[in-house]
């Protein structure tokens, strides 16, 4: 038997098997190797990968022991698939699995450290650079906008109460000329007013003197429908008539007394008040008391305090006394009160005085230094000394500050008890407070030196008197002399 060896250049000959199995991993290797690209306008695009269930630890699976075919994807290399063979069998310790457990659990928590610690503030956006409370530029506002049919109405809410819009509106009507109206002025800011906007402007022109311009802006005011009708604008107006001399009472005063209503009868008889006319003022308060028209207890007050400067009219006061103590209320203000007290001193109705200084502190008010110099002084002129003495610490308690009436009536209180000590503390007083004596205290500390027989006192007291301007009386001076 003969044996032939044939020879192929360049040829290798290498297991079936082996070759194979290459022959796929360059295949796969080339395939891998190449960038897919994702088809475009896919009409269904495909799911993301959802996430595992909840609750299931993937880390947490046992290694699987069952060898099963190993799929061809994951043989690419031959490295890393040796190294994850050995590393199969690896076990977790219990710190591990805790730790890795709690990622599933929730937060992890922190470690202590810096608990206080101060964020940067963030940088600043370009468009909150502009600094704020600037309005808004108006060509980018839009007129429908309701912030801005709120600011408008702000602003016109304002305007109508405003006490120096409404007197400006009266300082502008009283520049006009004779054969202007008010409507000129007026009619510019109507859509502005309100009801009783206008009476404040009315007021004002009657305290200028302009009763017939304040006629005209009622007139005026009249016509505009959402001005009037209106108490407000024609009590004004018939107070500024009444003051001015200008109202026209009617003969059958009773008729429209029944018709006015109770603001327009307390104006009608504040402006007679005030205006002089105390004889319709009377009469206007004596047809509305008949009536029963329960009037302001401030009217009472105000027409009292004007009766009782004359003496001839004090029998007047005596029936407007008796309905305010008949009152279950009072309304009064502390000047009312003041005002009450002087015209009872001056009638000798000391009761009246003591009931409504009781009354006024019962109510839980301070009375002022006015009305404790006329309590002081009713007392004085009833001769309860004591009793007004302890008006006096309580004056000094409540730290009142005192005035020059109130040094004169103390001063001439201590005369009366002939404390000179007291007398002379308060006269250097006066003098610390910066206040002038007048000649009553000058002639009061005269006379008590006098009945000390201080005459090098007396010298001074005249000395000092002659010096402010004030010339004693002759007897005084006689007496000093003696």
């Amino acid at each position: 038997m003969m044996y032939y060896t044939v020879s192929f250049p360049s040829m290798h000959f290498v297991p079936v098997g082996r070759s194979l199995c290459r022959y796929k991993r360059l295949t796969l290797a080339a395939h891998s190797k190449r960038k897919r690209r994702p088809p475009q306008n896919r009409r269904y695009q495909p799911h993301p990968k959802q996430p595992p269930e909840f609750g299931v630890n993937l880390f947490l699976k046992k290694p699987s022991t069952t060898s099963g075919p190993i799929p061809i994807e994951e043989d690419m290399y031959e490295g890393p698939h040796e190294e994850e063979e050995e590393n199969i069998g690896v076990v977790w310790e219990s710190d591990e699995l805790e730790a890795i457990a709690s990622l599933f659990q929730g937060r992890i928590p922190q470690k202590p450290g810096k608990l206080n610690r101060k964020r940067p503030l963030p940088l600043p956006i370009p468009c909150k650079l502009r600094p704020l409370g600037l309005p808004t530029p108006k060509s980018l506002v839009k007129l429908t906008a309701p912030g801005v049919v709120s600011s408008r109405a702000s602003v016109a809410k304002k305007v109508y109460k405003s006490p120096s819009f409404l007197i400006g509106l009266a300082r502008e009507i009283s520049r006009l000329g004779p054969d202007e109206d008010v409507s000129k002025i007026l009619g510019k800011w109507v859509q502005f007013l309100r009801k009783g906007s206008l009476s404040l402007t009315i007021r004002e022109l009657g305290h200028m003197g302009c009763a017939e311009r304040a006629l005209q802006t009622f007139l005026w005011a009249q016509n505009q429908s959402h001005l009037f009708p209106d108490d407000w604008i024609l009590a004004s107006t018939v107070e500024v008539l009444a003051r001015s001399h200008e109202l026209k009472i009617p003969f059958n005063i009773e008729q429209f007394t029944g018709l006015a209503s109770r603001g327009v009868l307390e104006a009608m008889i504040r402006g007679f008040i005030k205006g002089g006319n105390l004889r319709l003022a009377w009469k206007v308060l004596a047809v509305a008391r008949r009536d029963k028209r329960m009037l302001n207890s401030s009217i009472y007050a105000k027409l009292i305090l004007e009766l009782g400067k004359n003496p001839d009219r004090h029998r007047h006061v005596v029936p407007l006394l008796d309905e305010l103590g008949e009152r279950d209320e009072l309304n009064l203000s502390q000047q009312d009160c003041t005002a009450i007290m002087k015209v009872c001193t001056k009638m000798g109705k000391y009761e009246v005085v003591e009931s409504l200084f009781s009354w006024f502190k019962q109510s839980g008010n301070q009375p002022s230094v006015v009305m404790f110099t006329s309590v002081i002084h009713s007392r004085y002129m009833e001769k309860k000394y004591r009793e007004a003495l302890a008006v006096v610490w309580e004056m000094e308690a409540s730290n009142c500050l005192f005035d020059l009436p109130a040094y004169r009536v103390v001063i001439k209180l201590f005369v009366a008890l002939n404390d000179l000590s007291r007398a002379m503390r308060y006269f250097s007083k006066l003098k610390e407070a910066g206040f002038s004596p007048s000649y009553g205290i000058y002639k009061d500390m005269l006379q008590i030196y006098m009945a000390s027989e201080r005459i090098s006192k007396c010298k001074d007291i005249c000395m000092e008197a002659e010096i402010a301007g004030f010339e004693l009386d002759k007897y005084l001076v006689n007496s000093e002399k003696l």
